[in-house]
């Protein structure tokens, strides 16, 4: 179910609730005492905070009873494990278990980015600490085989069985989002990264990694476009049942004759009166600069001084902090174009300015050039960007916070539009109260130049603001087209039904005079309302709610890939084949939980 905010507080939230027809469904019933679900098949406690939390044990753990199938079969299943009959799949062998430990294993080292050579160390590890606490186990380790070879293929099986699942779950997806990201990547090569957002029956929402696309060998639109087009059939998503498309800024995506957004609009022809919805603003934020400031070479600058504080004064006390943090997102190895990105991110670059008179001291002390500090132009530039990369923050970190749909995703950027033109006002007013950083230049600077002299030329970046008031008008239009169908979705009891499209003002009306599902509105999340909104009722505004609600509403798992990159960028950056980075990164990003059972029994999804 989606985790969207609640409209007010319940004293029992329904959604948290254990219900009857979850017993048939997933074989759970609710336990004597306490929360949760008992699983009827391994007697163990889920700890639920919702069906999908039930739904997901279930199918990592005993999707081999969806065989049974009809009504009959489920009840007469219930009632034997009730009875405390066995399950009838077979209990795994010593050798199975074994073998289950190994891949736990060989996700955990993918998870973490090890290289496939570390599997042996952590099986020296688990060998001593057994011998010296349970001395009469160590046998056991014989059995469990971490060798780069098993781990390599291990993890391959784990991406498989993954990908079986979402291709699974996609063919019930009544509407589907691509999103685009060809900016993440910091490795040998380049790659595109395609990840779907898909909504089922149920109006639950999946956002997954539907595949890798390698730009080295897909140079041409056209053949990107093949690539997608074949991995959309692979999937079983048909063109028709696109909703939207969300990309990053650059030319091979959003070029207006040549750029993939427009192939994949003349492809994805819909029979319904929506065309595809794109929009190019969540994913790299960040990235959004302009001509009218030098934004890389700043960055470049910045990006040396991190070089040497790294190498020569790292235990310095005053770039503690900032070691600590560089670290966390990248390990000690530095990538240059890994630290780039990382810099651009509003918090680093307004840390890194904290410390810009420590950092002018140490450069001094090791001989190295300091002539930036000495140039005022390049220093209001400085703390300019440092202002403008925080306000792009603070957006983005709103659009980071996912389940909440486009709707409120719309209204973020909204707001900050409001904000760009607050902004720019100030600017031609030479008030810089929302300009921290870039005051505190100028105030530095006015100490040591003559009365005479100016300053700084704010004329310049009244003209950065202006840009980017554009390029966030035209990376979100197609949004505002939509704004209509949005505002319907998040207030679908307060949108007059006059300024409703002619084809649901009936519907409309009919919700809006329903007392009891006012009700249900005031109190449910905005998905389980629309879950259970009557689909024989309201056909229409039940439709419109999939298409909205298979939007991207933020760019969390786009950040989640790159936050891996960053984090084991020298592994990466190793040759690996394509099928292994794959894995790796679906393993990385997924939200489903793998099929240990098949997984050691060597079942497919057709052959339980």
């Amino acid at each position: 179910m989606w985790m969207t905010p609640k409209r007010s507080k319940m004293e029992i939230d329904e959604s948290r609730a254990f219900r009857a027809e979850w017993t048939q469904r997933y074989l759970v019933v609710e336990p004597p005492e306490g929360e949760g679900a008992l699983c009827l098949v391994c007697r163990r406690l889920v700890a639920a905070t919702g069906e999908s939390d039930v739904k997901q044990h279930y199918e990592a753990e005993h999707e081999y009873y969806e065989r049974y199938v009809t009504e009959d079969e489920r009840a007469a299943l219930v009632e034997r494990l009730r009875r405390g009959g066995l399950p009838e799949a077979a209990p795994l062998t010593p050798e199975q278990r074994i073998a289950r430990a190994g891949l736990g294993l060989a996700r955990l080292l993918a998870l973490k980015g090890c290289g496939w050579g570390e599997g042996d160390f952590v099986h020296r590890c688990m060998a001593v600490m057994l011998r010296d606490v349970l001395p009469d186990h160590v046998g056991i380790m014989d059995g469990i085989d971490l060798s780069p070879e098993t781990t390599r293929q291990r993890v391959l099986d784990i991406h498989q069985n993954l990908r079986s699942q979402l291709f699974n779950r996609a063919k019930d997806f009544r509407a589907y989002s691509l999103a685009l990201d060809d900016q993440a990547f910091v490795a040998y090569e380049n790659y595109l990264l395609v990840f779907v957002r898909g909504v089922g029956h149920n109006l639950e929402v999946h956002e997954e990694l539907l595949t890798i696309i390698n730009l080295t060998h897909h140079f041409s639109v056209g053949a990107l476009m093949a690539a997608i087009l074949e991995a959309l059939q692979t999937a079983g998503l048909s063109l028709q049942r696109m909703v939207g498309l969300t990309t990053t800024h650059t030319l091979r995506m959003i070029g207006e004759n040549s750029g993939l957004v427009s192939y994949m609009r003349e492809k994805a022809v819909s029979p319904n009166c929506w065309n595809v919805i794109h929009y190019s603003g969540f994913l790299h934020l960040e990235l959004l600069s302009s001509y009218d400031v030098d934004v890389n070479q700043i960055i470049n600058a910045v990006s040396e001084w991190i070089v040497l504080i790294k190498t020569r004064g790292v235990r310095r006390p005053e770039f503690q902090a900032l070691l600590t943090e560089s670290e966390s997102e990248h390990g000690e190895r530095v990538n240059g174009r890994c630290l780039n990105n990382w810099l651009r991110k509003g918090k680093t670059l307004k840390l890194i300015f904290s410390l810009r008179k420590e950092i002018e001291t140490f450069l001094v002390s090791i001989g190295a050039t300091t002539v930036h500090f000495t140039d005022k132009e390049w220093l209001c530039d400085f703390g300019f960007l440092v202002d403008i990369m925080d306000h792009l923050r603070e957006i983005s970190e709103l659009l980071r916070v996912n389940r909440v749909f486009a709707a409120a995703a719309f209204d973020h950027i909204c707001a900050f539009e409001v904000k760009l033109n607050l902004l720019q006002r100030q600017v031609e007013e030479k008030n810089l109260t929302n300009f921290a950083a870039l005051s505190q230049v100028v105030d530095e600077l006015k100490e040591n130049l003559q009365e005479d002299e100016k300053v700084l030329d704010l004329e310049r970046y009244r003209g950065v603001i202006c840009r980017l008031q554009k390029e966030f008008e035209r990376h979100f239009k197609d949004l505002k087209f939509i704004k209509k169908d949005l505002e319907l979705f998040a207030n679908p009891f307060s949108f007059k039904p006059e300024y409703a499209p002619i084809s649901v003002r009936v519907e409309l009306t009919k919700l809006q005079a329903n007392a009891n599902l006012w009700e249900e509105y005031r109190t449910k999340d905005l998905g389980q309302f629309y879950a259970g909104l009557p689909a024989e009722s309201f056909p229409i505004i039940k439709g419109v709610a999939c298409k909205v609600a298979s939007l991207f509403d933020s760019s969390k798992i786009c950040e989640k890939a790159f936050s891996y990159l960053t984090r084991n960028q020298h592994t990466l950056s190793q040759p690996l084949t394509d099928e292994h980075l794959h894995a790796l990164f679906r393993i990385a990003t997924t939200e489903i939980e793998p099929r240990w059972d098949d997984l050691v029994r060597g079942r497919n999804e057709t052959n339980p």
